[in-house]
């Protein structure tokens, strides 16, 4: 079963229940694995005692123009969908915009003049990991100046798949653009991570939406509760969404959390809630409702 953690916005928790929830899981006996696909800041490590056990590069295809050929027709730019080619014909120039590129090729196989080359561009790495012998963990990160971490998310996900684990977590990106789609689409079940706060239920408000028009199921877990007001809990009540768990507000969790501890291995009332939540995905597994 593959699960998504995820939120509207981040600093809510979300590697917080991410990580305690992976502990929670192993210290179960469950079989489990987690996938780090906050590509462009993976802090999942952090709260981890793991072995890097194998690192690949993740690269893109990254068209390359030799202005000798090129006759400044502008097929390459009537094709290009994401406008990354500057060209100006009575000029004789011809760009590629490199952080506009997607990769897709399309300019390469509308070229007459056969101008335009392939190449390929170091993106980012996914690096596999081991705890007490066993593969179970893996860490996407991005390359500083990329644009996008879409394709570094799906190298991560693909080469989590091959572990072969009951559960599956991935730790999404924050927030409800491309990064998040692309981790969430994934998911047999989105667990939302969010605070009790007015910006905390509008964030969430967006991030259900986005659920909902992709058609999977979720539940939420309200992190810092007894803080702000009640209003998440009235809008979870009337649009029917599940209340997996609530977190407190609890100075001690910040300590633990800051010192990346994990807070379920010494604090008896947050390891309790992290196995009420296991127990729940273990249900939602087991019955008819999967996808």
């Amino acid at each position: 079963m593959k699960v998504a953690i995820a939120s509207g916005k981040g600093g809510t928790g979300k590697t917080f229940v991410s990580t305690n929830l992976f502990h929670t899981f192993r210290s179960m006996g469950i079989s489990v694995s987690l996938v780090d696909c906050d590509a462009e800041v993976p802090n999942s490590l952090a709260f981890i005692n793991a072995m890097e056990h194998k690192k690949s590069d993740v690269t893109q295809y990254l068209p390359v123009i030799d202005a000798s050929k090129c006759k400044f027709c502008g097929k390459c730019t009537e094709y290009c969908a994401y406008n990354a080619i500057f060209i100006a014909p009575e000029m004789q120039k011809i760009r590629l915009l490199d952080d506009m590129c997607h990769g897709c090729g399309a300019c390469e196989v509308a070229c007459p003049n056969y101008a335009i080359r392939e190449s390929y561009k170091k993106i980012g790495t996914v690096t596999v990991y081991k705890i007490n012998g066993k593969k179970c963990f893996i860490e996407g990160r991005m390359e500083t100046g990329i644009s996008s971490p879409v394709p570094v998310i799906k190298q991560a996900i693909k080469s989590a798949g091959k572990l072969n684990t009951d559960f599956l977590l991935m730790d999404a990106p924050p927030g409800t653009s491309c990064p998040f789609i692309q981790t969430v689409a994934q998911a047999d079940f989105v667990i939302l991570v969010t605070e009790p706060t007015p910006f905390g239920l509008s964030d969430l408000r967006q991030a259900g939406d986005s659920l909902r028009t992709m058609n999977l199921p979720f539940g939420v877990i309200v992190n810092r509760a007894g803080v702000g007001d009640k209003t998440v809990y009235q809008y979870l009540e009337t649009e029917n969404i599940p209340l997996l768990a609530e977190i407190p507000f609890d100075k001690e969790i910040a300590r633990l959390y800051s010192k990346g501890t994990i807070v379920s291995e010494r604090m008896p009332e947050v390891k309790s809630i992290f196995e009420n939540i296991v127990n729940q995905l273990k249900h939602y597994g087991n019955s008819s409702n999967k996808r």
